[in-house]
């Protein structure tokens, strides 16, 4: 791996940092580190329950749904991806957060793996007309 610039902020650091964990480490590790930080950051204050995890997984949604308006409204590549990044950061915080709670005993990086061999025997529109 190459070594890191001494020059980085704070900020720059924290980013790498999540990026090597996903390439080194996988989503397990990457959703452990976001969620972290959702709870320092108050995202998570107060007893775990259904309807937090509800509530959280409505977020993800209102995140998709800014993706499309992002899309519709020409807001450009940069913030399209950055809304993705948003649906991405939001699921892997709950995914970390149900399975803290062990609601959720199977590893994402297992499963995500096993499904893209799945899809990938499946046919074309797995089956379906669209």
């Amino acid at each position: 791996m190459m070594k890191k610039a001494h020059h980085l902020n704070s900020a720059s650091e924290t980013k790498m940092k999540a990026i090597d964990l996903v390439s080194e480490y996988g989503l397990d590790a990457l959703a452990a580190v976001l969620h972290e930080t959702a709870k320092e950051k108050g995202f998570w204050d107060g007893e775990y329950s259904h309807d937090k995890v509800g509530n959280k997984l409505a977020l993800v949604h209102s995140e998709v749904t800014e993706v499309l308006e992002a899309i519709r409204k020409s807001k450009g590549s940069e913030n399209i991806v950055e809304e993705m990044a948003d649906v991405i950061i939001r699921l892997l915080d709950v995914y970390a957060a149900m399975r803290n709670e062990e609601e959720i005993l199977h590893s994402l990086d297992e499963v995500l793996e096993a499904k893209i061999n799945k899809n990938k025997e499946r046919p074309r529109l797995h089956g379906n007309l669209f």
